[in-house]
């Protein structure tokens, strides 16, 4: 195996794991968090697809754009198609709430709803590669 490849996909992997444990402080915060919590969801499922197309050698844009990301990654497993559909609508969530015009409230449900859908991204991607990597 490539350790700088393993490395570096191992590095997506990592800030993966802080954005996911990041909006687990977010909702158990009183009250909670969730314009940074659906934030960290949101770059959790990013950062997961970056890094199985890092392992796969695919380059991508600097983008927050799931389902331009998770085209790339679909291209490389079909099997990923239905999971990565699901996420498409947690785009926005990377910069709509980082300006102070938006006037959209998020719900519990909803940030609960997506720190889920990300821990469900990252492990079925985990499950496509090596160990090593996880």
């Amino acid at each position: 195996m490539q350790p700088e490849k393993v490395a570096e996909t191992r590095a997506w992997f990592q800030l993966t794991a802080d954005d996911l444990r990041a909006a687990e402080v977010d909702l158990a915060a009183e009250p909670p968090l969730l314009v940074d919590a659906l934030f960290h969801c949101q770059q959790a499922i990013e950062k997961s697809i970056k890094g199985f197309l890092t392992w796969h050698d695919r380059p991508f844009r600097k983008v927050h754009d799931l389902r331009e990301i998770g085209a790339e990654a679909i291209a490389v497993d079909a099997s990923l198609e239905s999971l990565i559909r699901r996420t498409v609508p947690l785009s926005p969530f990377a910069t709509v709430f980082r300006y102070p015009y938006t006037l959209m409230e998020p719900s519990q449900d909803e940030a609960r709803e997506a720190l889920s859908l990300a821990r469900e991204v990252l492990q079925a991607i985990l499950s496509r590669l090596p160990k090593e990597i996880g």
